[in-house]
């Protein structure tokens, strides 16, 4: 049984390109239904935080937020370092993936997937 509870307002925004991209992973990876994409941070990577960013199972203790048609899971402690980001697909020649418009980060690194608060 799970206690999410299904908020309202999303803390975090996803791009059509970033919505586009995980809708492709999804189907190309075949992963099930009831799978969430999990944001989340961790300790570690060049700035002191990186980026989670995967399907994943529902756990206790998530948010469950529907971003265009997209169920997001998030740790509650996790919203503070999370709150108002864009994560948006970037195709360049030098960089192709996810990137993370974080307002929260008082620095990034080179690679914009690490951050500190």
């Amino acid at each position: 049984m799970s206690h999410t509870a299904e908020i309202a307002s999303t803390p975090v925004t996803l791009t059509e390109g970033a919505l586009h991209e995980l809708a492709r992973i999804r189907k190309e990876q075949n992963i099930p239904a009831e799978y969430g994409l999990r944001i989340g941070v961790k300790g570690g990577g060049c700035s002191g935080f990186s980026y989670i960013l995967g399907f994943d199972e529902p756990k206790d203790g998530d948010d469950t937020f529907q971003i265009n048609g997209m169920k997001v899971l998030m740790q509650k402690a996790h919203a503070i370092y999370l709150l108002g980001m864009e994560i948006d697909w970037v195709e360049g020649l030098n960089n192709r993936g996810f990137s993370f418009n974080n307002p929260n980060a008082t620095e990034t690194c080179g690679c914009g997937t690490s951050f500190s608060a």
